[in-house]
């Protein structure tokens, strides 16, 4: 199969998204390719890295058209199988005011969950630089056996692992067993990223530099990414060091889905590019000015998966930003 740079594992969905209202005043929903962990891929894909995605799909017209989309983009697929009787996992996204988005799943089950050990290509894992997942595959059996083998076979073949927990609260039985299935996420990766609402509700705390301590005292992370929306993005490493970069805010901003994922993936292609080790006050700077500014492109457009920016587009709009 040859090495990979990135390869993911987790969901791949359907998400439905508003798109103007019918002639009978109806909404109409657009029917767009989801799923946190391809988002990322798509990204590295634009960024020029060679990446592989791990997971389920159903035998189905929808299902059809998510590997349709990993192979327009250039994911390789060479890990993603097809469930038989379990149809592809649906989410239907409504955007708030002000660009925030409430989600509704049809899943119990969705194909997405049906991913277990047997169907993991251990080679996409073992044979790549980054291993990346989520919390979403972590929700039921029999995903969750498979993510943790996953990143237990990651960490054995000494492969960088990259975690973000990407709290879905309807899909979690309790909030309970979601604090217990992201403390595993953390206990085992190298690279986190984590939104501001998730660092507040995991470890409690208002201030965002109270909870990095919290997460750095119990899990030791070498880097944490800390996205805050209009609020810009901050870093934490294990070694003290902390940066805070503002994010570029435009008026052209549509809807938010895919950017904490654009970013993410940002943060791991300037690891890719730079090499693994502690960075400086200066290089995640640098790190999180060209995140931001990936991530605030992709907010002026619909969708995530389809729309990454390329690597001249998110630089120049930077240069731009920073002399304007």
């Amino acid at each position: 199969m040859g090495s990979y740079d990135v390869t993911a594992l987790g969901e791949l969905l359907i998400d439905f998204t508003e798109n103007g209202t019918s002639a009978q005043g109806n909404p109409v929903l657009e029917a767009n390719p989801g799923g946190a962990p391809c988002n990322v891929l798509a990204m590295l894909c634009k960024l020029g890295y060679k990446t592989a995605f791990i997971g389920k799909i159903g035998r189905d017209p929808f299902g059809s058209q998510l590997e349709e989309a990993l192979l327009e983009t250039g994911i390789h697929t060479a890990g993603l199988k097809k469930d038989e009787t379990v149809h592809t996992t649906l989410a239907f996204v409504h955007t708030l005011a002000g660009g925030d988005r409430e989600f509704s799943f049809y899943r119990s089950p969705g194909a997405d969950q049906m991913l277990t050990t047997e169907d993991l290509e251990t080679d996409l894992i073992k044979n790549c630089r980054i291993f990346h997942y989520g919390s979403l595959s972590m929700t039921d059996e029999p995903c969750r056996s498979a993510t943790r083998e996953a990143v237990a076979i990651a960490g054995q073949a000494n492969v960088l692992r990259s975690f973000d927990p990407n709290l879905r609260e309807p899909l979690w039985h309790s909030l309970d067993e979601a604090r217990e299935q992201i403390s595993f996420g953390m206990r085992h990766c190298d690279i986190l990223k984590i939104s501001d609402n998730e660092i507040r509700w995991f470890t409690g705390r208002e201030d965002f530099d109270e909870g990095a301590a919290v997460l750095q005292k119990e899990y030791g992370i070498p880097l944490i990414l800390l996205s805050m929306g209009k609020d810009g993005s901050r870093a934490y490493t294990k070694g003290g060091c902390r940066v805070e970069q503002a994010a570029f805010v435009q008026e052209h901003t549509i809807e938010t889905t895919g950017a904490g994922d654009t970013f993410g993936a940002c943060a791991l292609y300037y690891v890719l590019s730079h090499g693994w080790h502690d960075y400086s006050e200066t290089e995640l700077k640098e790190m999180l000015a060209f995140a931001n500014a990936a991530a605030s492109i992709v907010t002026t457009r619909k969708g995530a998966l389809r729309v990454m920016p390329s690597k001249e587009e998110t630089e120049h709009f930077l240069n731009q930003n920073i002399r304007g």
